[in-house]
């Protein structure tokens, strides 16, 4: 469970990792920015129940290219709240994800939808095209 401040009103809001649906501010209802840490516990459930496109960073802490695109990461959560859940893996906590998913660079970009991945980008993509890349699969998964 994480807490997350509304960007509206201010309100902190518990926010579980795995649910179907978005969140929302308990007090306004305003969409929340929904970026959560998953591990080779909890990574399944986060992904598989989601009803958004899912966006899973993996990173590690020592990795130059994960610090340069991990601000951009959070931007999108924020910019695209309602329509977006991130999830973030820690490649050297979570070896499991990183091995079941064939991981042999970082950053290490997926797109899931439905449960399944539908796309990935390996390496740090400048902001506009990372933006490009998530936005145009919101907008395949919104036709179905």
């Amino acid at each position: 469970m994480s807490v997350i401040v509304c960007p509206r009103c201010g309100a902190k809001n518990r926010v579980p990792a795995a649910r179907r649906g978005k969140v929302r501010c308990a007090r306004c209802h305003t969409d929340l920015p929904w970026l959560i840490d998953a591990d080779d516990t909890t990574f399944d459930d986060a992904v598989r129940l989601a009803t958004l496109p899912v966006l899973v960073d993996i990173w590690a802490p020592w990795c130059g290219p994960c610090r340069q695109i991990a601000p951009v990461v959070e931007r999108l959560s924020r910019d695209l709240a309602g329509r977006l859940k991130v999830v973030r893996v820690n490649a050297d906590q979570a070896p499991g994800v990183s091995q079941r998913h064939g991981v042999t660079g970082i950053p290490t970009l997926l797109l899931y939808r439905d449960g399944t991945e539908a796309d990935r980008v390996v390496g740090a993509l400048p902001e506009a095209r990372l933006r490009e890349w998530v936005e145009r699969a919101i907008a395949e998964a919104a036709v179905g």
